[in-house]
Order: C-alpha cells, then sequence, then structure tokens
C-alpha cells in the first residue's frame, strides 16, 4: 500500500523494486526463468523485458533507440558456447546489431556496460 492508501499488485510493486535496484530480476511476470543456458538460442520475451529494464535502450554509446527498437544481443555467441543468460546479454540496435557481427569491427565493452565500435586495422 503506498502513502496515500492507494494498493498495488505484489507485481507492481516487485517490478518497482527492480527497477530501482532493491531487488534483482531473477523471474518474469510468469515465473519464467531468466538464464537458460545452452537450452534455447533466442532470448525469449521475458528476457528481452529484464534486458529493457537493465539496459534502457541500445548499449551502444550515444545511441539513443528504446530497448523497443532493439534486438538481444550474446556477448559470447552462441554458435561459440555462449549461454543465452542476462550476462551474456546486452540490447543493441539494428545498426549497432550489425556492427557486432561484421568482422571489419572490434567492440569493445566498457566499465559501464556500454560498448563501441573501432573498424580493425
Amino acid at each position: 500500500m503506498l502513502d496515500d492508501g492507494t494498493r498495488m499488485s505484489a507485481a507492481q510493486a516487485r517490478r518497482l523494486a527492480c527497477e530501482a535496484g532493491i531487488i534483482p530480476v531473477v523471474l518474469g511476470t510468469a515465473s519464467q526463468p531468466l538464464d537458460l543456458g545452452r537450452a534455447a538460442r533466442l532470448f525469449t520475451k521475458a528476457q528481452r523485458i529484464a534486458l529493457g529494464l537493465r539496459d534502457g535502450g541500445c548499449t551502444a554509446k550515444g545511441c539513443e533507440t528504446t530497448a523497443s527498437g532493439c534486438h538481444a544481443h550474446h556477448d559470447d555467441p552462441w554458435s561459440r558456447g555462449g549461454l543465452t543468460d542476462l550476462t551474456n546479454g546486452r540490447l543493441l540496435c539494428p545498426n549497432h546489431h550489425r556492427l557486432a557481427h561484421d568482422p571489419r569491427y572490434a567492440m569493445t565493452v566498457h566499465a559501464d556496460n556500454k560498448v563501441t565500435f573501432a573498424r580493425r586495422t
């Protein structure tokens, strides 16, 4: 219950606490697992929502594409044994996602979880 007497559901309270960084996102709204390991190649809807809450949008420095316009990307490629887990995922807009898979570009992950791309020489 809020200070003004308004009631909220447990799901609303959990989402607010997660967005405020009070509790981590562990399960989706229907208790879907958010770390799938090698069980699935593609990120699920629940994982994309969690990535959206964490990343807020494209993780490329300077990009302002919102989460709804982004793709879920594996930092460690699934084809090379990478896991379909939140810790191995990030949101990238279509343009930056193409660069992430282009061998002509190197992607650097910075301490703030933002990425930059530089053309390889």
